[in-house]
């Protein structure tokens, strides 16, 4: 259980927000992202290896995926990753987890990464489940295709 507050909002549920991604985590996804394009998959692979609790870095990793199993796989550690950080950052299963925060940002491709992958390989339960999760968690949801 975490110390830090929920913080409630005037319109409904409280809202959370992650704590930052370590710097390093950060500069080293810059980094892979910005290599050629032949060299990304991998450079992005070796950040998750190096920071396997980098949110934004499974999301980018099933991004890049080589196929939808892969892209699948990634986007799940993304998503079972962020639930763990959302709880220990005070959520209690309710709430908003908006974009408008950069810091939940990472969660948040990976659960609409999740939606994609699992409406590609005809997995509809998955697919309305992870879009009404991302209702709920943002209801301004979806940002513009070039924020994800």
């Amino acid at each position: 259980m975490s110390d830090l507050p929920v913080n409630l909002t005037r319109s409904g549920p409280p809202e959370t927000i992650l704590d930052p991604e370590p710097p390093q985590a950060v500069a080293a996804l810059a980094d892979a992202l910005g290599r050629p394009e032949d060299q990304r998959r991998d450079a992005v692979a070796e950040v998750v290896a190096r920071f396997p609790r980098f949110l934004d870095g499974w999301a980018r990793l099933g991004q890049l995926a080589r196929d939808p199993a892969e892209a699948y796989a990634a986007y799940r550690v993304g998503y079972h990753r962020g639930l763990d950080r959302l709880r220990q950052n005070g959520w209690r299963g309710s709430g908003y987890v908006r974009w408008t925060h950069e810091v939940n940002r990472g969660f948040l491709r990976a659960l609409a990464g999740l939606q994609a992958t699992a409406a590609a390989i005809g997995e509809s339960d998955e697919d309305q489940r992870c879009l009404l999760f991302l209702h709920q968690l943002d209801p301004s949801w979806p940002p513009s295709a070039e924020e994800l």
